[in-house]
């Protein structure tokens, strides 16, 4: 018989670094794999059954009630005061990300029946109606707090430049842009997220910070290099960088991540938000000062502006750079919100069967049921 594989020091310390919850289901999920792994002659494998479906079939994930101290059930003026509002987008390509949130999202929160998911969807995208009907047969208890708008990409088609990844340019990749101006005016509050991420915490807490006047909430990277998310053309440009940096800012810029922000719609509106954001957009097409998709424009309007929160609430960076997705291990800290922006996502790396360490921090969310374990000789 094979000797027993071994879990590496990295792994290990990574499962620790979570919540004894989380990493008991972790810990579980990798042991049965290394065990059936290290049996001689025997190998895991998956085996994907045909489907008609253009995209995966998913579980039914179970139902979350809200404990004690949470708002009334939906349909009051008391519930609708509790309620905490969550905007993702809806696309074939990051279904199996989205359904994880969820998840996700469900299960860590103490009062599940008060979370109102926002979902956009692009107008013109034909499986947009199947992709809605997939979100409500896999939460079906949620009911009437899955809402799905659909987004126009004519709104961004003339505005969008080339980045260095294929996925940025997608237009739903800007319907964060345009928040305000899709959800109904009672959303005065919005958690905006991507789709590959995972909250390990009760998403309540990093709803209800006080945003203290400002529009956006998020965690802040002062010691990242900021200059590197714009061209040297923006940066020798005194008068561009200037109108950007230099005026009317409460603190010096630093680098915030989009995918995942505290909004406050009101102000987004009476500040002119989506207008200002186009407005260099726009200068980017002519002058190509930056590289990243809806990432840089955000950065223009807001950044030294921005309430900044725990890092616990971004661990990002997760799916490697923009260009190979290479591995990487988490920050040093707490954790409450785990992200896999860059080019690696983790369903497509444990399908691959070459995944990093931390996407099995991300496989215990995963509803995907299109696949069985099976045991080969």
């Amino acid at each position: 018989m094979a000797p027993p594989t071994a879990v590496s020091a990295s792994t290990a310390g990574l499962i620790w670094s979570l919540s004894p919850s989380l990493s008991l289901v972790v810990t579980t999920s990798v042991a049965l794999l290394l065990v059936l792994g290290g049996v001689s002659g025997i190998r895991v494998n998956v085996i994907r059954l045909p489907s008609a479906s253009p995209f995966p079939a998913f579980r039914e994930a179970p139902a979350f009630r809200n404990g004690d101290g949470c708002p009334p059930a939906r349909g009051s003026a008391a519930a609708e005061g509790g309620r905490v509002d969550v905007a993702m987008t809806l696309d074939a390509n990051y279904l199996r990300g989205t359904m994880a949130a969820v998840f996700s999202i469900l299960q860590h929160t103490a009062c599940p029946e008060s979370v109102a998911f926002h979902f956009l969807a692009a107008r013109s995208d034909p499986d947009a109606g199947d992709l809605a009907a997939a979100i409500r047969a896999t939460f079906p208890y949620l009911g009437a707090a899955v809402s799905v708008y659909r987004f126009d990409p004519s709104r961004v088609h003339g505005r969008i430049s080339r980045s260095v990844r294929r996925a940025l340019d997608q237009p739903l990749n800007y319907a964060r842009v345009y928040l305000a101006d899709t959800l109904p005016a009672g959303v005065r509050r919005v958690l905006y997220l991507d789709s590959d991420v995972v909250v390990v915490d009760d998403v309540r807490k990093l709803w209800s910070v006080d945003l203290a006047g400002h529009v956006v909430a998020a965690p802040e990277y002062c010691h990242a290099n900021f200059t590197k998310y714009f061209t040297d053309a923006f940066w020798s440009d005194g008068e561009l960088s200037g109108a950007a940096f230099r005026r009317g800012r409460r603190r010096p810029p630093c680098y915030f991540n989009t995918g995942v922000m505290v909004m406050d719609m009101g102000r987004w509106r009476d500040g002119g938000y989506t207008r200002r954001v186009e407005e260099w957009m726009a200068v980017q097409k002519r002058r190509r000062i930056y590289h990243l998709g809806s990432l840089p424009p955000f950065l223009l309007v807001l950044a030294g502006d921005i309430k900044a929160v725990d890092h616990r609430w971004n661990q990002h960076g997760l799916g490697g750079d923009n260009a190979e997705g290479k591995c990487r291990s988490l920050h040093p800290g707490p954790v409450s919100l785990l992200h896999w922006s860059g080019k690696g996502k983790p369903w497509l790396r444990l399908d691959s069967r070459k995944p990093c360490a931390v996407d099995y921090l991300w496989a215990p969310y995963d509803l995907y049921k299109a696949a069985v374990p099976a045991l080969e000789e």
